[in-house]
């Protein structure tokens, strides 16, 4: 089992900047990739951006160039650099990790999620 520990959502000014972290722990045995998503009032879950193993990352187009994604593999702790925040950006922020098993499993963990929100 594996349990995440999100931290760093808040309430911001339109412009501003947030920085989430998610620890993960547990019997973690490899780790595919890590990301965050996020889901807003009314709308779906949705990608916000992606991080492999091998440190190949990918963002959703409504964050490029405003997001960044990194992660500490010593800790597996993954961070989301969130700057240039504009209200669309409001939501429920959730960690994921995929994990992969000595046998070749594959697993799907979620953090129980991080209140961002920005005004105008």
């Amino acid at each position: 089992q594996v349990q995440l520990v999100e931290s760093g959502g808040g309430l911001v000014q339109a412009g501003g900047s947030l920085r989430l972290s998610c620890a993960a722990s547990g019997s973690i045995f490899s780790i595919n990739a890590m990301g965050w998503y996020r889901q807003a009032p009314g709308k779906q879950r949705e990608l916000v951006a992606r991080i492999t193993g091998g440190g190949s990352a990918n963002y959703a187009d409504s964050v490029k160039g405003r997001f960044t994604i990194s992660r500490a593999s010593a800790h597996n702790t993954v961070y989301l650099q969130m700057n240039s925040l504009k209200p669309e950006d409001t939501a429920v922020y959730y960690c994921n990790v995929q994990t992969r098993s000595s046998l070749g499993f594959v697993y799907d963990y979620w953090g129980q999620g991080t209140q961002v929100t920005v005004s105008s």
